[in-house]
């Protein structure tokens, strides 16, 4: 009788190993990978960023970037915009270290109502990228109108693309944010000259160029979070960036109930035959 019950004993202290053992493989197989090949893989960095109006635009949206190497995604999602109409927009800031940030009404130094582009350049850095939907995303394609997206008659407006970065602008996308261009004060749903002309192109009206909504990046995300979703750097997810490591502690915790399971019976039949 006490052999059989050791042998149980043995096979149960045997299995918290081989459940450990099972749970820790694919890390094991990770570390193996990374001896072999000598490369470490990076999961993609996400960012959001919440667009907040300028100009008393209306304009309001949600922007992601995503990081992988020096390949950026860019998605936006924007509302309240002027229907029909291009709206130019750039990734401002600096790679330096320089603080910009977006602007407030009292960067309106000539008070004529409008943060133009030039009085809010102070404020908010000159254009790293230029968010066309083609081509060239340099600072060049600033105003390149006719390669920007345009809103739809709702005055909605969707965007993604995937842009080759600089390994600079890739380390310090934190410190960079979006603009978006385009704004109607007087509500005749299209750019006109009632403003003057724009200080950037006197071809283009005030209008198409003046800032229209701002947003800064609020801080990494736990993963790709949809438009709308949890806002970024907050709840008690922080530092769980791997399904892999939920997933094994969520099998160590059946383990363990199992183990104390199993424990619990062999004492009861172990009590039943000692008695």
């Amino acid at each position: 009788m006490t052999t059989h019950r050791t042998a149980r004993l043995t096979a149960l202290l045997a299995l918290p190993a081989a459940l450990t053992l099972g749970v820790a493989t694919p890390s094991l197989a990770r570390s193996a990978h990374t001896a072999h090949t000598g490369v470490v893989a990076k999961a993609p960095k996400a960012y959001q960023i919440d667009l907040s109006e300028l100009n008393d635009s209306g304009a309001s949206g949600t922007a992601m970037l995503s990081v992988e190497g020096t390949r950026l995604t860019v998605k936006i999602e924007a509302h309240g915009l002027v229907p029909g109409q291009p709206h130019a927009q750039h990734i401002h800031g600096s790679t330096d270290g320089h603080d910009f940030h977006c602007p407030t009404a009292s960067a309106d130094k000539n008070g004529d109502g409008i943060v133009t582009t030039a009085e809010g350049i102070p404020d908010y850095g000159n254009i790293h990228i230029s968010l066309t939907t083609k081509g060239d995303t340099s600072m060049k394609s600033g105003l390149a109108v006719d390669r920007m997206p345009v809103a739809d008659k709702n005055g909605d407006l969707s965007y993604s693309r995937t842009i080759d970065v600089t390994q600079a602008t890739a380390d310090h996308i934190k410190d960079l944010h979006v603009v978006q261009h385009g704004i109607d004060p007087n509500k005749n749903g299209k750019y006109d000259f009632g403003k003057g002309k724009s200080e950037l192109d006197p071809k283009l009206p005030q209008e198409a160029t003046a800032p229209t909504d701002c947003g800064m990046v609020k801080g990494a995300a736990v993963g790709s979070v949809p438009v709308g979703g949890v806002e970024t750097g907050s709840g008690s997810t922080n530092g769980i960036e791997s399904p892999g490591l939920i997933a094994g502690g969520g099998i160590a915790l059946l383990a363990a109930a199992g183990l104390f399971a199993a424990r619990r019976r062999l004492l009861t039949a172990d009590t039943h035959e000692e008695s």
